[in-house]
């Protein structure tokens, strides 16, 4: 007589616990602010407002600036005569600087809704870039705080059809420095072997434009630059808008000889996800994204 089993069942496994999914990443820009709402960000991140700049710092710039020292005139020949206190009377009205020359020491100022006015110039000349296809050159002597920002307004310009341009230069002087040109995602920075370099020099936009014309190709529609990279773009008669902080009047006074088409002041070396906002908000002004 055979006696029927039942067949033994597989040992029960036992299943690792359901994990929540991980939420989406963030966008690569926040929602752009209000026109208030970046007034805020811009004075709770030490941008705008009463900045960490000092005054004694400010006012020995604008002294080396009106004896035309070449490490302050960021690659502009001005014609006017500039000396200090006109060069403090400029930075009052288009910074936001303290205008009474008796105030020596201490903080200074950057007023808010003056970064907002210019970067909103910015964004309508992005705009005409756009809608032109511009060629387009952007560089940036501050690495370490600007460049997110410029990479992202070179994204969106290619986007719009804009050939983002990223001439060759070859070994740079700077500063007594060797250099190259360097260019991260499509903006132009100074490298020194291993490193990114802050530089106030013109000589990378220098040799950068040399190369252009030396190729026969033509100079770019826009340069989107700061310090002597935009300064040197200017003075060779390419439409720049150019952001410069409140200790670095050479912009502002090429704004004021139409040297470059706008300045826009604010601090230039807070921690560069502090920018984003800005950023937004041009985006959004200039009606391209990426």
């Amino acid at each position: 007589m055979t006696t029927s089993r039942t067949p033994s069942q597989p040992p029960l496994i036992p299943q690792p616990p359901q994990l929540p999914l991980p939420p989406p990443p963030p966008p690569l820009l926040p929602s752009p602010p209000s026109r208030d709402e970046l007034r805020g960000h811009l004075v709770a991140s030490l941008i705008a407002g009463d900045v960490a700049t000092s005054r004694e710092n400010n006012l020995g710039n604008y002294q080396r600036l009106a004896e035309r020292d070449p490490g302050y005139l960021f690659g502009i020949e001005p014609s006017g005569r500039w000396n200090a206190a006109d060069i403090l009377g400029l930075m009052a009205q288009r910074c936001g600087v303290s205008p009474d020359p008796a105030v020596r020491r201490g903080p200074d100022r950057i007023d808010p809704d003056l970064t907002i006015d210019a970067l909103e110039a910015v964004a309508a000349r992005l705009r005409k870039a756009a809608e032109r296809r511009e060629r387009v050159l952007l560089a940036t002597g501050h690495p370490s705080g600007l460049l997110p920002m410029y990479i992202d307004f070179a994204r969106a310009l290619a986007r719009s059809g804009c050939p983002i341009l990223m001439p060759e230069s070859g070994p740079v002087v700077a500063e007594s420095a060797w250099c190259d040109v360097r260019y991260i995602c499509g903006v132009g920075t100074l490298g020194t072997g291993g490193g990114l370099r802050h530089t106030h020099s013109p000589a990378p936009m220098h040799a950068s434009l040399a190369n252009l014309d030396s190729t026969g190709e033509p100079l770019p529609g826009l340069v989107v630059a700061d310090h002597g990279w935009a300064g040197d773009a200017g003075q060779a008669g390419v439409d720049t808008v150019g952001f410069a902080d409140s200790n670095d009047p050479a912009l502002f006074v090429a704004e004021a000889e139409g040297i470059v088409s706008v300045t826009v002041p604010l601090d230039d070396n807070v921690p560069p996800h502090l920018y984003a906002p800005l950023t937004a908000y041009v985006l959004q002004s200039a009606d391209v994204f990426y």
